[in-house]
């Protein structure tokens, strides 16, 4: 047996290879190829600068609050880069690097722009992508309520609906919205015989506005033709509520459960107005859960992508 049939295969095989190698780079700048630069880009060179300067930071009277932020942007920018690397779309010219800051409050005004471009952007992107961007813009909101030297922040919008039929496929996900509100307001109620009376004006006001997000669910829902789904006769706490820091955990875990449902919705809509509609709730409840996880001494403070499995 001679050489040359090996050696043609291995000639068609090599030609074979550097065909395929040269189509990666047409079929990127085919059709199908975005050119543009990708949106999430700023969003992640903007963590990334958080994350060192809060890192940078962490030594001094704030050290606390700061290596909580820096961990916390961190952990947006490892979310928001995986994401940028998977669709490599060209990268725009780089920004001027902010100015380091002296301190905690310097980056105040930097948090509330993450937070900002990140809500501004929810709403025109694919799905997936607007739920880490929401997650973001949580976490960020989340953040504000840590250190006075970072907030407060702003409040979520003032809860607006419409009695019009929901997509289909958001119709599930709003069940699941409905039951954590049912629950939250249960929890609610169940903690107010175990708080101090300067806990009430909070107490009173999460009552109140997760029964009216609970009130427009079931109204969106039955304009869709489903049924809204009924509270549990009662709930059972994961922990025993004896005392007021038991009686903060339970709460911060319900507005954590909120916080996941309603990330869930935005996963699963193209609606803009439903979309919408689910950010605010999803940056009401991590801003309301902040506080109630540190007074029942939770670590961090703030989580970082609310509404994402940890």
């Amino acid at each position: 047996m001679t050489g040359r049939p090996t050696d043609l295969t291995r000639r068609a095989a090599l030609r074979a290879g550097a065909l395929a190698a040269l189509a990666v780079p047409l079929a990127a700048c085919g059709p199908g190829y975005d050119e543009s630069p990708d949106p999430l880009q700023p969003l992640l060179a903007a963590a990334e600068a958080d994350a060192a300067a809060a890192r940078a930071l962490a030594k001094g009277g704030d050290a606390d609050a700061a290596g909580q932020l820096a961990d916390a942007r961190a952990a947006h920018a490892a979310a928001l880069k995986s994401e940028v690397d998977r669709l490599n779309r060209p990268k725009p010219s780089p920004s001027p690097a902010p100015p380091a800051p002296a301190a905690l409050g310097d980056l105040k005004e930097r948090l509330a722009t993450a937070r900002k471009q990140a809500e501004d952007l929810v709403g025109g992107l694919p799905r997936y992508r607007a739920g880490i961007v929401a997650a973001v813009a949580a976490g960020c909101a989340a953040l504000q309520r840590t250190a006075p030297a970072l907030g407060p922040g702003e409040d979520a919008p003032a809860i607006a609906g419409s009695a019009a039929a929901v997509p289909a496929e958001a119709v599930d996900p709003l069940q699941t919205a409905l039951a954590a509100e049912h629950a939250a307001v249960w929890v609610y109620g169940l903690v107010s015989a175990f708080l101090p009376d300067d806990f009430a004006e909070g107490e009173k006001a999460g009552a109140a506005e997760h029964a009216v997000r609970r009130d427009l669910l079931q109204t969106m829902l039955a304009a869709s033709g489903a049924t809204p789904v009924a509270p549990e006769a009662a709930y059972v706490p994961k922990k025993p509520v004896t005392d007021a820091k038991s009686a903060s955990l339970v709460v911060a875990t319900a507005e954590a459960d909120c916080a996941s449902a309603w990330l869930a919705v935005v996963n699963h809509t193209d609606d803009k107005a439903l979309r919408t509609t689910a950010l605010h709730a999803l940056v009401a409840a991590s801003r309301r859960g902040t506080p109630w996880r540190s007074e029942a001494g939770e670590k961090p403070v703030a989580i970082a992508m609310p509404g994402q499995a940890s």
